[in-house]
């Protein structure tokens, strides 16, 4: 089981679900949200990668737009509200803040080993920011955002999944990923933008457990 711990930033305080695994840890964690927030469905992701022997910590990027340190995490509902409200906020937060906190996590972290990033939907693009900018091997799922910093040079290794039925990521957005970063993995499932979210329409479990084994083996190699 997880809890809330505190993280503090020059852009103040944010919460992040903690969850640890039983004996010593392989190495840290940070699970990077959907637009939705650190919601059960997050939650459950990082407490599959404590499963795994991994250090987690998923932070709430959301708590840097709010000065009611009282109010509760956001969470919000998968649906037409939930996603203009969750483009908003991820818009307001930037990828300056958003890699700040993420550095903060993993400074957090890095007592117990070598640190690493998964990100999901807009997280997948930030988790690809901290592959590029930051060095913490990544793995972006259907990062949306992702092709306008595919120039840069990464300072860490990142695999990246793609749905083939994802119309907000066309086929030469993921060929662009090939093209411009050739040494990094690039893989394409029968699946929608999402697959991996065990609640709503697009989950595919096929396409889910296999980006996971994938994604666990990259993080054997990079993390221990």
């Amino acid at each position: 089981m997880g809890n809330w711990i505190n993280l503090d930033t020059h852009h103040g305080k944010a919460r992040a679900w903690e969850v640890l695994p039983e004996g010593t840890p392989r190495g840290g964690l940070v699970v990077i949200q959907e637009i939705f927030g650190v919601n059960p469905h997050m939650r459950s992701v990082a407490e599959r990668f404590a499963a795994e022997g991994y250090a987690v910590l998923a932070p709430s990027f959301f708590d840097l737009l709010s000065d009611d340190a009282d109010a509760p995490p956001v969470e919000l509902p998968y649906d037409g509200d939930g996603v203009k409200a969750g483009l908003e906020k991820v818009d307001a937060v930037g990828v300056e803040k958003s890699l700040v906190l993420v550095r903060a996590a993993a400074s957090r972290l890095a007592v117990h080993g070598k640190v690493g990033t998964v990100g999901y939907c807009w997280g997948g693009s930030i988790a690809l920011l901290a592959a590029l900018r930051l060095g913490l091997p990544s793995v972006s799922y259907y990062g949306a955002r992702n092709v306008q910093f595919l120039d840069e040079v990464p300072k860490a290794p990142v695999m990246f999944h793609f749905g083939a039925q994802d119309k907000s990521i066309p086929p030469e957005a993921i060929a662009a990923h090939r093209e411009k970063l050739p040494r990094m993995e690039t893989f394409v499932y029968p699946a929608d933008h999402g697959f991996n979210r065990d609640v709503g329409h697009a989950y595919d479990p096929d396409s889910a457990a296999l980006a996971l084994d994938r994604t666990l083996k990259f993080f054997k190699e990079h993390l221990g």
